[in-house]
């Protein structure tokens, strides 16, 4: 048996009620809810979400909100394994079987149900964590930080003189789905043992943290098939 738990809380500082935005006529929790219900992989699909409002809505498009997440678990700060970690033992309590769990964002409209079940695979392959991750355009190895007296500070001092094609590839997190089973889930370091990639091409990501990146997101929204 899947779950899939979706956070979704009701906070948001730069953009507004975010996971309510109306996005090609849809709020923009929608998008994730659909996927989960038309990928057919999950037995149960949640929203964690502190406010009525998503509550009611999240309800209406086919999710369980079996409870309003409590006020701890929803500052800005929050990291979203714990509120996984609260979902998973609320359905431990509850006597619920499942295995496999999939955290999917509410904000990620461009996902593709093909790159969810992609992630199922590779659980099921023996990973202890997968998640959706996309490539640099060009590898940030290379890279530096400026320190607060403005001196520079290589990440990698060691490849300053290497040639582009002899750099490894890096990636970025996604922000779309994360698979473990719900014990990994429960484990302090989730992300560092035996984890790996669905690699999604740059077409279908994109960061939401500012309005001018539903303006893009509107974009890239308009070029691609959904469901």
């Amino acid at each position: 048996m899947n779950v899939a738990i979706i956070p979704a809380r009701s906070g948001s500082k730069r953009i507004k009620n975010k996971n309510l935005t109306n996005f090609s006529g849809k709020p923009l929790i929608y998008y994730s809810i659909m996927a989960a219900r038309k990928s057919g992989l999950f037995n149960k699909i949640i929203v964690s979400t502190d406010s009525l409002k998503i509550k009611k809505i999240s309800k209406s498009l086919g999710a369980e909100v079996p409870f309003i997440r409590p006020k701890n678990l929803s500052g800005d700060k929050t990291i979203a394994q714990d509120v996984i970690k609260h979902t998973i033992k609320f359905l431990l309590k509850k006597k619920v079987r499942f295995t496999y769990v999939c955290c999917i964002y509410p904000t990620a409209p461009l996902i593709q149900i093909n790159d969810i079940k992609r992630g199922l695979k590779k659980i099921k392959q023996g990973w202890n964590f997968v998640f959706s991750a996309c490539k640099f355009e060009k590898s940030i190895l290379r890279s530096f930080i400026l320190k607060r007296n403005k001196e520079i500070k290589f990440i990698k001092p060691n490849v300053i003189n290497k040639n582009s094609q002899e750099l490894e590839n890096t990636f970025f997190d996604a922000g779309q789905f994360y698979w473990a089973n719900k014990k990994n889930w429960l484990k302090k370091d989730l992300y560092f043992k035996k984890g790996t990639i669905v690699e999604i091409k740059p077409k279908f990501v994109q960061d939401i943290d500012h309005p001018k990146d539903l303006k893009i997101l509107r974009r890239k929204f308009k070029k691609i098939k959904k469901f």
